[in-house]
């Protein structure tokens, strides 16, 4: 039974510094390449995801002036710029394959995006036969709460890494945390993992 790592929008805007800055995202991204040059033989694949934009229009509602932070946000993660790029603290030399999302259209599970290929997350973790998958990155209340209710809808047990994550705000994050331990992620520390 394969194991999958995915690491969730570990990028320049969303950690600090960044138009969408997530207090400890820059920490993030120093244990998640601690944590991979520890660890990354445990996995048959390694996914990191960035949100990537289209420059122009509104990404079907997801950019507005007077974003509500909610379902509407300011300009972030705009395709090959530096906030789309990953956080220069996260190593990706152990990565497997990369997925881009919200091309046009708000996005935020990873399982929504593609590699330049045109693979889904679905299709790559089906491939290596991965059913169980643990997930680190940005921002636990948001993107990593997206994406780890859509793996396990794909029938993947999931753990939360959760020393290797962070969230917008802390009620929202534990509220997150609490919904996905509902659906049936383990919530673990990755020393423990």
């Amino acid at each position: 039974m394969g194991r999958a790592l995915l690491i969730v929008d570990v990028q320049n805007d969303f950690t600090e510094g960044g138009a969408l800055a997530v207090e400890g995202g820059d920490a993030v991204a120093s244990a998640v390449s601690a944590y991979l040059d520890a660890h990354a033989g445990d996995y048959e694949v390694i996914v990191a995801s960035r949100d990537w934009h289209d420059a122009e229009g509104d990404n079907g509602g997801h950019f507005h002036p007077e974003p509500d932070y909610v379902d509407s946000w300011p300009v972030h993660c705009v395709a090959g710029t530096e906030g789309a790029a990953y956080d220069p603290l996260l190593d990706t030399d152990a990565v497997t394959h990369h997925v881009h999302k919200g091309q046009g259209i708000p996005a935020y599970s990873m399982f929504e995006g593609r590699t330049e290929s045109g693979e889904t997350v679905g299709d790559i973790l089906t491939g290596a036969g991965v059913l169980q998958a643990d997930i680190v990155g940005i921002a636990t209340d948001h993107c990593v709460r997206a994406s780890a209710l859509d793996a396990i809808a794909h029938g993947v047990q999931v753990r939360i890494l959760t020393d290797l994550i962070a969230g917008v705000a802390p009620e929202q994050s534990r509220a997150a945390l609490a919904e996905l331990a509902h659906a049936g992620a383990v919530l673990v520390e990755s020393r423990e993992a």
